[in-house]
């Protein structure tokens, strides 16, 4: 007798069965398996998995940092379309936004202490992304280091160095990739990028200016990303991941309180002596995940004056989130210093910027994300909501979510903008390509800056659609980047075999 297969490839009967007639009752049942299948991978594509399909998965230790990071890229959103809607009238508003309550006279709820991070945070944001990337790049080969498991943290080391740049690059490729197709597929026009005449020049120009972005060690000026300029970030974060990667190894023989001293160093290094602030914040972060162990095992060695604060913990860190908050809104309008210290509550602050940091606002920046990475463990209220499930969700999608959004607020932001009166004046935007936008549905621009109905009802169309997208390069693109890195890892490993011992020659000359 013919098996199953056999009679469904051949169309021959099979238990019996009329050839003919289980010929075409094989073929619909497999026209409609197709038909299923096609529309369950619709389904998949366009909605997002549902969390109530299993019970829900236990949170990690380090859940917050997750849905800090999350957060952290939803300001990067709400800060991106603050300018972008707001400076198409007038430049002043952007300077209102970018400096402090107070400043030439203005006064408003969203430059408010504190308050103006929920409104203009891109900037603490970043800061935080480096300093949760040092604490969860190190966590591993710090578990390692301090079990003793030296061969152990060169493997993981080894894996995680080899995985890095493909993890962090070939999202950026596939997203602007289809942002620089979408343009000759459907031929509109957008504010960011002047398309180039052929598809072919477009892929080449492409090709071009990321080559030269993904090389991190090249000399000169800095290169952008013209097709999506908020990734400027990617080179520093695998810069940072470098310096991770280098310290844990370079520290793995050290004693306990050497590799705490030697993170301090490099910490001091990076801010005071060289301008790399995003060096030290990542060594930070690797420092604070160090401290988070050792305070974790007994009987090994922990910095006896933390010890000694820690009767005092809740009175001292919720006076340090208090000022986290407020160095976090520090002005950032320009990088001149003259111009910071003429914001109200900022003049005698000024004169703590170290020499080598040339834009002030990464000097304080870098204290209020350290702080506030510190503060949140420790708080209880602030802990939980970072780990609530709205947090976890934009943690997962966080960097789909900081990919994406720049290239929807160019082509569905921007002209949703013009639609409800936010239209641009200057003649270097090209008014004449979006006149057929401009004012189509006015909305009122009165209320609170950054509040007013023209700014919130277009989020109504604008966040959703940002999510989505987001939530679906995170399964299509970035999920499987993970998993893709992660097997090429082991492709050049051998497939996971153990590789054949090279022959002893000087064993067989002694034979001979």
């Amino acid at each position: 007798m013919r098996s199953l297969r056999e009679g469904i490839l051949d169309g021959s009967g099979v238990c019996g069965e009329e050839p003919g007639r289980l010929g075409k009752l094989g073929a619909s049942r497999w026209s409609s398996l197709s038909i299923k299948s096609i529309f369950r991978g619709l389904r998949h594509l366009v909605f997002p998995k549902a969390n109530a399909d299993g019970p829900p998965k236990p949170l990690r230790p380090t859940a917050y940092l997750d849905g800090l990071r999350g957060f952290a890229a939803f300001l990067v959103y709400i800060h991106h379309n603050q300018l972008w809607s707001h400076g198409s009238v007038s430049l002043r508003n952007n300077a209102i936004f970018e400096n402090a309550f107070g400043w030439e006279n203005e006064f408003h709820f969203a430059t408010f202490y504190g308050i103006r991070n929920f409104f203009t945070g891109g900037h603490i944001a970043v800061a935080i992304f480096y300093v949760i990337s040092g604490y969860v790049l190190s966590l591993k080969p710090l578990s390692l280091l301090q079990a003793g498991e030296h061969l152990k943290l060169g493997d993981n080391l080894a894996s995680a160095f080899f995985r890095r740049w493909f993890r962090l690059y070939i999202p950026l490729i596939v997203t602007c990739f289809v942002f620089a197709t979408s343009w000759h597929v459907f031929g509109y026009w957008n504010f960011a990028v002047q398309a180039k005449s052929t598809y072919l020049e477009e892929l080449w120009n492409l090709y071009v200016e990321f080559k030269n972005f993904s090389f991190i060690f090249k000399e000169g000026a800095w290169v952008w990303v013209s097709y999506n300029p908020h990734l400027w970030s990617i080179p520093l974060e695998m810069r940072g991941s470098i310096v991770i990667f280098t310290a844990c190894l370079a520290l793995s023989r050290a004693t306990t309180k050497a590799r705490l001293l030697c993170q301090v160093a490099l910490a001091f290094y990076f801010l005071y002596i060289v301008d790399a602030f995003y060096c030290a914040l990542f060594i930070t972060g690797m420092l604070q995940c160090d401290l988070d162990l050792l305070a974790r095992r007994e009987g090994g060695y922990f910095p006896g004056f933390l010890r000694r604060l820690e009767r005092y913990k809740t009175f001292i860190y919720y006076h340090l989130f208090i000022l986290s908050m407020y160095l976090a809104g520090v002005p950032s309008s320009t990088a001149k210093l003259e111009d910071l210290r003429a914001n109200p509550g900022w003049y005698w602050l000024s004169y703590l910027k170290p020499q080598a940091v040339l834009d002030p606002k990464w000097f304080y920046l870098f204290i209020a994300s350290n702080l506030l990475v510190a503060c949140i463990p420790r708080m209880g209220w602030l802990k939980r909501f970072f780990e609530s499930r709205f947090c976890q969700y934009l943690g997962r999608i966080s960097f789909s979510l900081y990919l994406v959004h720049g290239p929807i607020l160019n082509v569905v932001g921007d002209r949703l903008y013009h639609a409800v009166g936010w239209v641009r004046t200057a003649a270097s935007d090209h008014p004449e390509k979006m006149e057929a936008w401009s004012n189509k549905f006015p909305l009122p621009m009165g209320g609170p800056l950054g509040l007013e109905p023209a700014f919130l009802l277009p989020q109504l169309i604008l966040l959703p659609l940002t999510f989505w997208v987001a939530d679906v390069v995170t399964r299509m693109v970035d999920e499987p980047t993970v998993k893709f890195s992660a097997w090429m890892y082991k492709r050049v490993q051998g497939g996971g075999q153990p590789e054949s011992k090279p022959v002893d020659n000087v064993a067989l000359l002694r034979l001979a």
